[in-house]
């Protein structure tokens, strides 16, 4: 990736269940970089992200619906895809892993690392938990279960698989960590990893038999094997580029950035870059995680009836308030805790008190002045602009919110609504410009609020505006 060229991509989620805000979060950070990389740094930006439609979990319950798998997953994969509108995203490639190109892809990178030296075939044993797609070790269980899917009984897996030397790659992905000390973020996440691989990596298996699992992308020259799901599905990265096929794009673009939840910690900053090593192409260029979000102190789930979907939250918050609230939540960081009261609390105090409020103050006293606008381009505050290139998206929000504050206590402090002409059109002259270069910052975070501020605090005659942000129902 060049210095005019930008790569980010989410993780593809799996297309057994309805999109919930944790993958809403993860994806609206990707769109909020993306936004200030493409149109703050004026990059040419590739956004990805998609859908992950192999593995037994899939089949299992295209099984239970009575369904064919690929009509199963091409219902689901709709649902995904229905994000862009809701949420306002600019991502600019969906893949999904049923696709040709892919299926190729993967298989020319399975060649690859075959004819490196790093694959084999063996028979093993070991527990497997369907709702990772992971085998685990006696070390990772809590009484004898999978902690992320504790009500999940482990399968025990015996049978002839082709394996990954994972094994040999713990001193390269060591040096490579050395060398890139912010390769995850956050901080907390890249030790986790580093002491994961210098704990010793064991080889994973890579296949399944096609007799048992039949739903996945053919072993190139077996065809009694198909490929282990998360084999298949982080290729996607690459896939996703047209590589193997458009090497210029490919270089154009690649290192790129991911986005992912603190459960694909292993999978991204390990297992895919050992992998990439083994192929023989560049590791990726940062690793971002997010926590888990949870609902009153519970984890979500089905049973409890404590989902909030995305769906939910722009029925009552509008497309931009739900991007807000999501980010005030924390990116790549610890977990996070949500209520509707908390959300509620959120955007009245910060959006409709807020931002709202003081656009609507400042517009209605233009008005009144007959304010003539001569407006200055503004420049970034460096502060903004360093914590953007960090992917600090929180730390850029809250330099926003406190301009805001700013703002609305320079207005208390000077009553411009006292003054003569003269002495309020000085004021509302400040208030103008940094009400327009607020616009600018909250561009990537509420791209449509912000084009609504831009375009009405750069008119040559200001006139009262209605209100950004409705009040909440009670």
């Amino acid at each position: 990736m060049d210095d005019q060229h930008f790569y980010l991509t989410t993780t593809l989620p799996y297309v057994n269940a309805q999109p919930h805000i944790g993958f809403a979060l993860e994806i609206v950070a990707g769109d909020v970089i993306c936004r200030y990389q493409k149109e703050i740094l004026g990059k040419q930006v590739v956004f990805n992200t998609g859908t992950d439609e192999h593995g037994q979990k899939i089949y299992q319950e295209a099984l239970k619906a009575k369904q064919n798998p690929q009509a199963y997953v091409d219902e689901y994969a709709a649902k995904f895809e229905d994000l862009k509108n809701l949420l306002n995203l600019s991502y600019t490639h969906f893949i999904r892993t049923t696709n040709a190109d892919h299926k190729k892809a993967a298989q020319h990178f399975w060649q690859l690392c075959d004819q490196h030296g790093y694959i084999y075939k063996k028979n093993y044993t070991v527990k497997y938990c369907v709702g990772c797609e992971l085998g685990k070790t006696e070390s990772e269980l809590i009484d004898g279960h999978c902690p992320l899917h504790p009500n999940q009984n482990l399968e025990i897996r015996e049978e002839e698989n082709y394996f990954f030397k994972f094994s040999q790659f713990q001193a390269k992905l060591l040096q490579y960590y050395q060398k890139n000390p912010t390769f995850v973020k956050p901080a907390s996440k890249m030790k986790e990893i580093t002491a994961f691989v210098k704990g010793g990596l064991q080889d994973f298996s890579i296949s399944r038999l096609k007799t048992k699992m039949p739903w996945g992308v053919a072993v190139p020259g077996d065809p009694e094997h198909v490929m282990y799901v998360w084999f298949d599905a982080l290729i996607n990265y690459i896939s996703t580029l047209g590589w193997p096929k458009n090497e210029v794009a490919f270089h154009q673009y690649w290192p790129g950035v991911q986005v992912a939840g603190k459960d694909n910690l292993r999978q991204q900053s390990a297992m895919w870059q050992a992998m990439l090593m083994a192929a023989g192409l560049l590791p990726s260029q940062q690793i971002l995680i997010n926590g888990f979000i949870s609902v009153a102190g519970q984890k979500m789930s089905k049973s409890l009836g404590n989902v909030i979907s995305p769906t939910e939250m722009v029925e009552r918050y509008g497309a931009d308030g739900t991007r807000y609230l999501l980010m005030n939540l924390g990116t790549f960081g610890t977990d996070m805790d949500v209520t509707w009261e908390k959300l509620d609390t959120t955007y009245t105090a910060d959006l409709a008190n807020g931002l709202g409020n003081l656009c609507s103050r400042v517009a209605k006293l233009a008005e009144q002045l007959k304010f003539q606008n001569a407006l200055q381009q503004p420049e970034m505050p460096a502060d903004y602009s360093a914590a953007m290139d960090s992917f600090e998206l929180l730390s850029a929000l809250k330099l926003i919110q406190a301009l805001i504050v700013e703002l609305n206590e320079y207005l208390a402090k000077k009553e411009p609504w006292k003054l003569d002409a003269q002495g309020a059109l000085v004021v509302i002259t400040q208030a103008v410009e940094r009400i327009f270069l607020l616009g600018k910052l909250l561009s990537p975070f509420m791209p449509e609020t912000a084009k609504l501020i831009i375009n009405h605090f750069s008119r040559p005659t200001i006139k009262a505006l209605e209100p950004l942000f409705p009040r909440l129902e009670k």
